[in-house]
């Protein structure tokens, strides 16, 4: 995390020396489409100088505030100011950037960038919801994002264990700190499902008798109470 936090932090800095005056006709968006004429009606002056302090500023406090997070809250936290405060930075700089120049596509891209902000806090609301375990005589069943109802007659065996397996790549899930959920690929090749909700330890390991493994871990109930829980459960 503290990785990611210092390499978009530098980004942002670089971002704000790299576009200059002479070559915003290139690679300012918004400006590099207008015609020389209206070109000619913008301070660009003055709005790369905006520009630049924008981005310093953003790339400055990216990483203490992150940080801080981190450390005070936990890495989820970090996770979400990962996503959520560029997006809402930017808003705010193409919203009060119309007084140096006022282009279509600043105002499409206001509300492209608040659409997109929406998009991700309902992900991620659904994502961080906690997977929730209900066990029964006949199956056990994970609700929530890229869950499933097992058969208690497809389980090869149910064990706890003290850590998950290296995991090398997300094949097709979520992950965000702690929390991991979906298919995950291991240092031995192996894909495993991971329905972590938390680093809530020994997680639960399901086997399945097609040798298919699913690592699961509660928000906050202890895990060694729900092991006992499916072993007390008399099978059908």
């Amino acid at each position: 995390m503290m990785f990611t936090l210092i390499g978009m932090s530098l980004l942002f800095i670089a971002i704000g020396f790299i576009v200059n005056e002479h070559n915003a006709k290139y690679l300012l968006s918004g400006y590099n489409t207008m015609s020389e004429e209206e070109q000619k009606k913008v301070n660009i002056k003055a709005y790369i100088q905006y520009f630049r302090k924008f981005h310093l500023f953003l790339g400055i406090s990216f990483f203490p505030i992150g940080t801080l997070l981190t450390y005070f809250i936990d890495e989820n936290a970090t996770g979400v100011f990962i996503g959520i405060y560029p997006i809402l930075a930017y808003t705010f700089f193409i919203a009060t950037s119309f007084k140096y120049f006022n282009s279509k596509k600043n105002k499409i891209g206001v509300f492209i960038l608040l659409g997109a902000l929406i998009l991700i806090i309902g992900f991620l609301g659904r994502d961080l919801q906690e997977n929730k375990m209900f066990i029964n005589s006949e199956t056990i069943e994970f609700q929530g994002s890229y869950g499933e109802i097992v058969p208690l007659k497809t389980i090869k065996s149910i064990e706890l264990v003290s850590d998950k397996p290296k995991i090398t790549l997300r094949t097709n899930g979520f992950s965000l700190g702690s929390v991991k959920k979906g298919y995950f690929k291991t240092d031995k090749g192996e894909i495993v499902k991971l329905i972590l909700n938390g680093d809530n330890k020994p997680y639960i390991l399901l086997t399945k008798l097609d040798g298919k493994k699913i690592y699961y871990s509660a928000k906050e109930e202890s895990n060694e109470k729900l092991f006992e829980e499916i072993k007390s459960t008399p099978a059908k």
